[in-house]
């Protein structure tokens, strides 16, 4: 079959057989709505799977005790506790899955069910871990004592790891930015798509190949501990959700600035859209009641003159945006704009147009 006798179907499900594409799916997009039914099927064939185990540790334990099973003496109480071991471990998996599911029906924010999951996650790890440390000691003191050295040990070989799971800490209580948040940090620019216990994975914008807010395709992961050593951009400010941006335009002096002034007004409301500039207008009675001015927040946008070095008048339309929708806007606004001055070749004189002035 050729690729363009395919339908798009078949192309999707070929692209998706690919092991690496569904992990990075479950990585990105772990509960999106449209999959909550499948999600919740999975989840309650595991939790009864994980159930169905710990019955069976159970059962195996009591056998184990009345001597049902033709096993030496001495290797009873060995036995019993490998078991035992695995019934408290299936019974943290079953918690495990008891919060997750309570996470996923009573919070609404993906971002804050997406931290919770992996703090439930997290502790369950450490729950199973203690309980396959005490499978090895007597008694929970020597237990205690090897865990300390262990650890001792551990964080003078892994300081780094260390300090990025202390910086996902610092990224849970404080929230410089969150999944979905579009942000900048250090060179790198993109929209956090996973926030895991060691690092941060980005969807970049922009890019070295790119000068637009437009996603350039690549991934980056970076360290979590690298938000103690460098200033962090957000765009999705909760309380201004909002940027601004300037478009550049030249004239010549001979240019009739009020008709420029005008049109590019004109077109710049027309396009950001009424809707757009009484969200804007919300957001600014939001802010009046904290410590930024809000005289300097203006729905509308705004232009600009003045004198450039390079012999030509530079207009700039300075307007606020969504981040994630500021490379489209600024295109509809670009063509727009030149549509609407080129209608007016004698009195507004554009690089490389010269006006045909009559006298």
């Amino acid at each position: 079959m050729k690729l363009s006798d395919k339908t798009e179907a078949e192309e999707i499900n070929e692209i998706l057989k690919d092991e690496k594409v569904q992990d990075a799916i479950k990585l990105s997009s772990e509960d999106k709505p449209e999959d909550h039914k499948v999600i919740e099927n999975q989840g309650r064939s595991a939790l009864g799977i994980t159930v169905i185990i710990s019955i069976i540790c159970i059962i195996l334990y009591f056998l184990l005790e009345w001597s049902y099973f033709p096993v030496r003496e001495s290797y009873i109480a060995p036995l019993q506790k490998i078991v035992l071991g695995l019934m408290f471990a299936s019974f943290v998996l079953v918690l495990n899955r008891v919060f997750r599911s309570i996470i996923k029906r009573k919070v609404k924010d993906g971002s804050v069910a997406y931290n919770l999951k992996n703090i439930v996650n997290l502790f369950s790890g450490i729950f199973i871990f203690a309980i396959a440390l005490s499978l090895f000691f007597t008694n929970w003191y020597a237990t205690m004592v090897s865990f300390g050295v262990v650890s001792l040990i551990v964080g003078l070989a892994l300081q780094n790891p260390l300090s990025s799971f202390f910086g996902w800490i610092y990224l849970l209580v404080r929230k410089p930015y969150e999944v979905g948040d579009r942000i900048k940090i250090g060179p790198v620019y993109g929209d956090v798509i996973n926030l895991g216990y060691f690092d941060t994975t980005l969807w970049e914008f922009k890019g070295d190949y790119l000068s637009g807010d437009h996603p350039s395709g690549r991934i980056i992961k970076f360290a979590n501990s690298r938000i103690f050593q460098e200033y962090v951009y957000n765009y999705s400010w909760p309380l201004f959700p909002f940027i601004w941006h300037e478009l550049n335009l030249f004239v010549s002096y001979d240019t009739d600035l009020k008709l420029t002034s005008n049109i590019i007004q004109r077109v710049a409301e027309e396009e950001i859209g009424e809707t757009m500039m009484r969200r804007v207008k919300r957001f600014k009675k939001i802010l009046a009641g904290t410590l930024i001015d809000e005289l300097e927040v203006k729905e509308k946008p705004t232009i600009i003159l003045r004198a450039h070095t390079n012999g030509w008048i530079e207009v700039t339309l300075r307007y606020l945006s969504e981040p994630k929708n500021s490379g489209r806007i600024k295109t509809r606004l670009f063509q727009k704009i030149m549509e609407e001055l080129l209608k007016h070749p004698d009195k507004i004189g554009l690089p490389n147009i010269k006006l045909n002035k009559t006298e």
